[in-house]
């Protein structure tokens, strides 16, 4: 097909793009939202949800370059979607923290995601994948081994009362 003949179907470039993302937001939401739903669990449904990413990345190789070209427009709606749907249920089933704001977590996890498309433009597949398997580390709270975080104040090695 000629670029000619694309505008036999479409009357401008606008409406090239506008179908273009509508084609590639209902694609991507499908598989998104079966690959949520088949998962118990906040974090489980998180990592379903960026290996169905993945997945998608890998069917359609241009998908990664597309969403970067579109860095001045929305992005992928059905991700966020995705995202927001898991954060919702996590508040309502009491698994995100009261102090925690949904709308900033929600944007923390798309930020994240978001991240790894632009990364899989630009990585070997085996670099995206160990890349990939730590971001999954850091959402089931993996990534770093217990203790390289140790508390800064104990009741045994606390030295003057207080906090």
């Amino acid at each position: 097909m000629t670029s000619g003949s694309l505008y036999h179907y479409f009357p401008d470039k606008s409406a090239l793009f506008a179908a273009t993302v509508r084609e590639i937001d209902e694609i991507t939401s499908t598989r998104l939202r079966a690959a949520a739903a088949h998962s118990e669990g906040v974090v489980a449904r998180l990592v379903a949800v960026l290996d169905e990413m993945h997945r998608l990345l890998r069917d359609y190789p241009h998908l990664a370059a597309f969403q970067g070209a579109m860095r001045g427009h929305a992005g992928p709606k059905a991700l966020r979607d995705g995202i927001d749907g898991i954060v919702s249920d996590a508040r309502a089933q009491g698994a995100l923290p009261r102090r925690t704001d949904p709308g900033a977590a929600v944007d923390a996890i798309y930020a994240l995601a978001r991240g790894l498309m632009d990364r899989a433009a630009h990585l070997t597949p085996d670099a995206y994948a160990a890349t990939l398997d730590s971001a999954q580390e850091l959402i089931r709270g993996t990534l770093f081994a217990p203790r390289a975080n140790p508390p800064a104040s104990t009741p045994k090695r606390r030295s003057r009362p207080g906090p």
